[in-house]
């Protein structure tokens, strides 16, 4: 008899698109029933209202299957927290690429980037949208031994659909600068596998190290090199740890 292959859903991360997990979709693709969904706002679909995180997690589990294991990549890992808190028994198991419970810096979480940053890119954002993910593409590769491969990867994949209104664009910043889910990861109890590239300049791996450590069923996979987007930098290896951990 053959087995069912899983569902697993895949959520992309800010200023991005579904068609990121292009290559890593590709690669698993008799593993997995794979459902790579856009957050709500990208690629032509609506947004959600009220644009929180809350709303996006609940819009995804509507238009997910009623039992999945859900991969999250940067703002998507946050998404998949959110998901998994409020429809605990939708999900099966947390893979989380590029994950913090805090993306700005705080007076307890130095793991972070400084708020100003984010500022930044919301004051920029009015009249060049386009430069400023230019600017993000930068950041998620910087530090990676792979960084002009992985900054390729992200400039085709970003330009290959429409672009998000400002205000898409603008409300995603409002969560990653507003939101610390530091207090509820311990409600979490789903097996949890995080991610996170050695090198990255936006959600340094001392923050996944303490996601892991904080989440009641977590462990870390350390990718000795990569920066923000470890599976662009080296997605055959970030293929096999994802496929060994939703297998188990």
């Amino acid at each position: 008899m053959t087995r069912a292959l899983r569902d697993v859903v895949l959520l992309h991360g800010w200023g991005s698109h579904a068609g990121v997990f292009r290559g890593l979709v590709r690669s698993r693709d008799k593993h997995f029933n794979a459902h790579v969904l856009e957050l709500p706002g990208y690629a032509d679909t609506p947004a959600c209202k009220p644009y929180t995180l809350e709303g996006i997690a609940d819009t995804l589990a509507a238009r997910a299957p009623a039992r999945c294991s859900v991969i999250g990549w940067s703002l998507g890992a946050q998404v998949a927290l959110m998901w998994a808190r409020r429809a605990p028994a939708q999900v099966e198991k947390l893979a989380l690429i590029a994950a913090t419970p805090c993306f700005v810096q705080r007076g307890d979480w130095p793991y972070a980037i400084q708020r100003s940053v984010l500022r930044q890119f919301a004051q920029a954002l009015h009249g060049d949208r386009t430069g400023i993910l230019l600017r993000f593409v930068s950041l998620q590769a910087l530090g990676d031994v792979h960084a002009a491969k992985v900054a390729h990867r992200l400039r085709t994949a970003l330009f290959a659909r429409a672009i998000p209104s400002e205000q898409v664009l603008k409300d995603g910043l409002e969560i990653l600068r507003t939101t610390d889910m530091r207090e509820e990861l311990h409600a979490i109890r789903h097996p949890v596998l995080v991610v996170h590239g050695e090198q990255d300049a936006v959600t340094p791996w001392a923050a996944g190290k303490w996601l892991a450590d904080a989440l009641p069923h977590a462990r870390l996979h350390l990718m000795r090199g990569a920066g923000h987007a470890p599976f662009l930098s080296e997605p055959a290896a970030v293929s096999r740890v994802l496929a060994e951990f939703l297998n188990e």
